[in-house]
């Protein structure tokens, strides 16, 4: 064979295993792009987004976009050559696996975690809202979760409302652990209890309450040793009326103060955009305090792919916001429901010029 052939032959050979590398053998990288974008005021996969029910509600013109992060799953590894084009991309985002997914995580566990939180955003966002309102949300502290074959199996259930511990009164779930580690395991506490079935959708004053006793074992996770009991003490929110979110395929905390900003315009006369179209994201605590969220650049060129002419910004993203601004979209600094609220209504009225902006950090 001439050497010329050889060499080609060689090179061919090469390639095509340099190939066969990049496109069979897995890299450590997940991709992010943007997501849909969705309005709260609206409607999505057939469903109105935020319904409201026993409550009058108002008719809401304009957008309060709820703004998402496609993601590879938790069980996908890009090859080499699809990890290469991504960072081509300018809309998309190459990040290491594990910064998504930690390791020894599973797809479900990634599932429930992103469910959870979606779920407990929208708590928040709705107990924000009505409190931005000035609409009472009565609380509880209840049995959240009972361990497995803890000691309080098959005598304490989740949903039971707890009244007191030991005779004390609980007014935070906090006060159940403190109460409860007073004792040295192998002692007894006594908790006053109304049954979940009977609490369930109403008012647990004045309902019959029953004592539990359960003796307490030594706890056997990491750190001091304490008495436990095998419970999860939670909080219970008491809505004075129906507040329901449709959004299927999404998960996270990210939504929590578009959710917040939904609820509040759907329960107020007019439109708080005065028909302009925002968008924004940010988690949101009970008290209406705005937090920072993942992949806020790719958020940014979803909203103004969809339109969006203003993004509510979480201060703490802010910084990493104005790296990459997309062309024609106002970023808005937001720490509090209350700045969102206040940025809307300059919106709304067209003195942009008090918008507070993001600043590069």
């Amino acid at each position: 064979m001439p050497s010329r052939t050889a060499t080609l032959l060689a090179s061919t050979l090469t390639l095509i295993a340099l190939l066969s590398v990049a496109l069979l053998v897995p890299s450590p990288y997940s991709e992010m792009s943007p997501g849909p974008t969705v309005n709260t005021l609206g409607t999505y996969g057939g469903d109105t987004v935020i319904q409201i029910a026993g409550r009058k509600t108002y008719p809401a013109d304009g957008h309060l976009n709820m703004t998402t992060v496609r993601v590879t799953g938790a069980d996908y590894h890009m090859n080499l050559i699809e990890s290469v084009f991504g960072w081509l991309r300018h809309d998309d985002k190459v990040v290491e696996h594990d910064t998504l997914y930690p390791k020894g995580q599973t797809a479900e566990q990634a599932d429930q975690q992103n469910a959870e939180e979606f779920t407990q955003s929208q708590d928040s966002a709705k107990i924000a809202a009505l409190d931005e309102l000035k609409i009472a949300v009565p609380s509880r502290v209840i049995v959240g979760a009972v361990v497995s074959g803890g000691a309080s199996q098959g005598r304490l259930h989740a949903g039971d409302v707890i009244k007191a511990v030991d005779g004390t009164a609980v007014k935070q779930p906090d006060d159940v652990a403190k109460l409860v580690t007073k004792h040295q395991p192998g002692q007894r506490v006594v908790f006053t209890v109304v049954n979940a079935a009977d609490a369930k959708g109403k008012s647990a004053d004045g309902l019959p309450t029953h004592q539990v006793a359960v003796t307490t074992r030594k706890s056997d996770d990491t750190g001091p040793s304490r008495a436990v009991v095998g419970i999860q003490a939670g909080v219970e929110h008491l809505f004075p009326f129906s507040i329901d979110i449709k959004l299927a395929d999404v998960g996270g905390p990210s939504a929590g103060m578009m959710f917040a900003l939904g609820i509040v315009d759907k329960l107020t006369p007019g439109d708080m955009t005065g028909g302009k179209f925002v968008a924004g994201t940010g988690t949101i605590d009970d008290s209406g305090n705005v937090g920072p969220i993942g992949g806020i650049s790719l958020k940014t060129i979803g909203a103004r792919n969809k339109g969006a002419q203003y993004f509510l910004t979480p201060a703490d993203n802010c910084g990493e916001a104005t790296k990459d601004v997309p062309h024609g979209l106002t970023l808005v600094k937001v720490k509090t429901l209350d700045d969102a609220m206040a940025a809307l209504k300059d919106i709304k009225s067209g003195d942009t010029a008090a918008l507070p902006s993001c600043s590069k950090s």
